[in-house]
């Protein structure tokens, strides 16, 4: 791979940039001052860096977004702003939220190019769990509790025609919000279209506020705000299996 491709890729700068920081010695192969930006090298084995930070090579990219409200998760929009907006300075070709959330919903999605890992967390097979903080109109019961944890009928049929309930779920009940709602964390298995709006309707409730806070093994990062985002690091690369 060429140097420039490579700094490229770690999102350095643009190409004529690149150049220009080579040329000020800002980078080094192997502990040795890079002199071209043409330079040949071996990405998995030469040792980079960039203003003394070693850089690690991936084919793929891996960032975490706390999604706002009001922003779609897809990749266009002739209407509203996409999750792809939030990050065009990453000039990341080919990038895809891995699930989606509505609207109205905001929290953790995450963003990458790696379409098997996305096949992978979406796939109903594996069951990847998904938790949520839901703030609701009004206390559920233990009743309701229990039949949102065994699985609801959300309206969903089979190709049959038979009643598709919603695969059990796990509650946990949270202290109320400012304003004096009940909040729960929900946590489920599937992605069905406004899954959880729709669970919580069928127990005669109603979601006021809704932000996903996990997915899998990858969980929101505290610090960033709605709008933000960061590159996934090392041990959260590994915990959903993008490295080893």
């Amino acid at each position: 791979m060429r140097l420039d491709k490579f700094l490229a890729d770690h999102n350095i700068g643009t190409r004529k940039e690149i150049k220009e920081y080579i040329k000020n010695g800002r980078c080094k192969i192997n502990g040795n001052v890079a002199v071209r930006s043409d330079e040949k090298i071996n990405e998995n084995s030469d040792e980079i860096s960039f203003d003394g930070n070693i850089l690690s090579y991936s084919k793929n990219h891996y960032y975490m977004l706390y999604k706002p409200q009001g922003v779609v998760s897809a990749t266009t929009d002739g209407k509203n702003m996409t999750v792809l907006d939030i990050l065009a300075d990453e000039n990341v070709k080919g990038l895809s939220p891995a699930g989606r959330l509505d609207i109205d919903t905001e929290g953790l999605l995450l963003l990458t190019d790696d379409g098997q890992l996305i096949h992978r967390l979406l796939s109903p097979k594996k069951h990847v769990d998904k938790t949520y903080e839901v703030h609701i109109k009004k206390k559920l019961s233990d009743i309701d509790i229990k039949k949102l944890e065994d699985g609801v009928d959300i309206g969903d049929k089979k190709d049959d025609g038979s009643v598709y309930p919603t695969l059990p779920a796990k509650i946990i009940k949270k202290d109320a919000d400012s304003e004096g709602r009940p909040v729960i964390h929900l946590i489920i298995h599937e992605g069905r279209f406004h899954q959880v709006k729709r669970m919580l309707e069928a127990v005669g409730n109603e979601v006021l506020f809704l932000k996903r806070l996990s997915m899998g093994a990858l969980i929101l990062d505290e610090n960033l705000k709605p709008g933000e985002y960061r590159p996934l690091n090392d041990d959260e690369l590994k915990s959903i299996g993008a490295i080893k």
